[in-house]
């Protein structure tokens, strides 16, 4: 697979032209890719949804069921997926960011022996996913991602990676927490992120902590988290000061630690135990 003059060969992609664009990026972007799920059964739909001059809504690729892609947008313009957004010190990243659709219905509520989606189709347990979202604290359902898409989009991710400098992959859900759910948990978003963007630093890490290692909190009161960021949910009462816990992992200045409970803390408060 190829990207020439920002697009997919047509070897390996189909093309739909669509002018929901907000012009080039400026220089040195993109350097972000958003991940997103369509909420919808069919990439026809999906593809009915972003032509419609009448919805103000666009993205670079769409991830079928079967693993085939379909480019709408080059990937120098800019693409209308991301909203209302912010990550650290950006908002609106449409103008940093490559969106990335991927055909699926998203959360499922249980209908009897099958899962309904919010547009009324029913999908059979092989399909479903329970799963907790990084922003909630309770487990719910979602349609699973096919081996296809998960495989086309590590695929993709990759070669965008190698040809714009991507520095950061990020779904949705964390881009606008509490407005957006997409991609959700059943999709694999932080294997992806550590394969292609801290595969170096993973493996350090897995040798600076094969085992788990011992640590104590040193601050008076400290928040456990669903996820390595400020912006992920609590989880239980704030952990006490000289509290004794295991540290089962770390990343980017986060510890993800067990007490009774397994959940992820800022690592500038804990203090790493001999032995």
């Amino acid at each position: 697979m190829k990207i020439s003059r920002h697009k997919l060969g047509r070897d390996h992609a189909a093309h739909e032209t669509i002018t929901k664009t907000s012009g080039r990026f400026t220089q040195g972007l993109p350097d972000t890719i958003v991940i997103h799920y369509t909420a919808g059964s069919t990439l026809e739909s999906a593809l009915s949804t972003f032509k419609d001059p009448d919805v103000r809504a666009s993205a670079h690729v769409v991830v079928d069921k079967d693993g085939s892609l379909t480019q709408l947008v080059p990937f120098d313009h800019i693409a209308w997926h991301a909203g209302q957004s912010a990550f650290r010190d950006r908002t609106g990243l449409n103008r940093f960011s490559i969106g990335i659709e991927l055909v699926n219905a998203g959360r499922l509520e249980k209908n009897g022996s099958a899962w309904s989606s919010w547009f009324g189709r029913n999908y059979p347990q092989e399909q479903v996913v329970q799963a907790v979202h990084r922003n909630e604290k309770e487990p719910t359902y979602w349609e699973r991602f096919t081996p296809e898409q998960i495989d086309a989009v590590f695929n993709l991710c990759s070669l965008l990676k190698k040809a714009y400098n991507i520095k950061h992959i990020l779904g949705h859900e964390e881009i606008s927490p509490g407005r957006k759910i997409d991609p959700g948990p059943a999709f694999p978003l932080d294997k992806l992120r550590d394969r292609l963007l801290h595969a170096d630093r993973s493996d350090q890490d897995e040798q600076r902590i094969r085992k788990p290692a011992r640590g104590m909190v040193r601050a008076s009161a400290l928040n456990i988290r669903t996820g390595p960021s400020a912006k992920t949910m609590t989880i239980a009462h704030p952990l006490s000061k000289n509290t004794e816990l295991d540290i089962l992992d770390q990343q980017d200045g986060w510890l993800q630690v067990k007490v009774q409970i397994t959940g992820w803390v800022s690592g500038r408060f804990v203090e790493k135990l001999p032995g």
